[in-house]
């Protein structure tokens, strides 16, 4: 069976963070600070991860390694 994952790389970041905020962390911690700016509303984590030259596989597992952790709690 394979585990669909709640946050994927065509989300916009915005999205993401108004759903789940505690992966606020996680962009920091990845280098994509910019969580509040109006790009953000509108920017997918595709496309946020490889303008800032972040590794984008990372930064989407790391995103649901929390979500998870969140929901399993």
């Amino acid at each position: 069976m394979v585990e669909e994952k709640a946050i994927t790389g065509n989300m916009a970041i915005g999205d993401v963070v108004s759903k789940y905020p505690n992966t606020i962390n996680v962009f920091f911690k990845h280098g994509l600070g910019c969580v509040g700016c109006a790009v953000a509303r509108f920017e997918n984590i595709q496309q946020g991860a490889m303008a800032h030259g972040i590794d984008v596989d990372a930064l989407i597992n790391d995103l649901n390694q929390v979500v998870s952790q969140a929901q399993a709690a």
